[in-house]
């Protein structure tokens, strides 16, 4: 079992207050989230942001909720009550906790996958990897149908949509191909399990589904 926690939203920046002289603190840090900004306080922002911090750890599937605390509570300036603020923003939706190798279903039914960064295609030694980056920089490669949807899942209700979307090879076959041998939940669990790292470097990031 590899239960791992990742961030969702994506990060706006902070926001300043309309005085003179200028205000230098922040008046709060804002996320996208679903049809929602968010407004976060310093603190709450600076927990938000560490749960991206380790990416060779969330390329191994190693950060998960008690290991987002122990880094926090170890930090040059150690946060106390991390415990409850991880806590309060997995309640909020702002982190997201899912087993990679367990029903992945409710959680990609209530979230978007949406691709940030550039696709940068196969190379002729690893054609079967798909290379993602920024500034026209590699920074991690995917397998193809991870790649794809990546791409394209976005355009669905939901990630486990464009999973039920893409493993439906019923035309394929009445055309004459061979079964794809692909099936939703064999799909989402290939995603779940490059998700993380995806988020991490920035090159995706996960969005609750819009509601009403």
């Amino acid at each position: 079992m590899s239960r791992v926690i990742i961030p969702a939203g994506l990060s706006m920046g902070p926001r300043y207050r309309y005085v003179r002289p200028a205000d230098p603190t922040p008046e709060c840090y804002e996320i996208h989230l679903g049809d929602d900004l968010v407004e976060l306080t310093e603190t709450e922002a600076a927990v938000w942001a560490a749960s991206f911090v380790d990416t060779e750890r969330h390329a191994k599937l190693e950060v998960n909720r008690e290991s987002l605390i122990r880094l926090l509570e170890t930090a040059p300036r150690p946060e106390p009550d991390a415990a409850q603020l991880v806590d309060d923003l997995i309640g909020r939706g702002l982190l997201v906790e899912f087993d990679t190798d367990g029903d992945l279903e409710p959680v990609f039914r209530r979230h978007k996958l949406l691709p940030l960064g550039q696709g940068l295609g196969s190379t002729p030694d690893e054609p079967h990897l798909h290379r993602v980056g920024l500034a026209n920089q590699p920074i991690l490669a995917l397998p193809n149908d991870v790649y794809l949807q990546w791409s394209f899942s976005y355009l669905h209700s939901s990630l486990w949509d464009a999973c039920v979307y893409y493993a439906d090879d019923s035309e394929h076959i009445a055309e004459g191909g061979d079964p794809l041998g692909v099936t939703p939940h064999s799909l989402a669990r290939e995603i779940a399990g490059n998700v993380p790292l995806l988020v991490a470097t920035g090159c995706g990031f996960i969005d609750p589904v819009a509601i009403g």
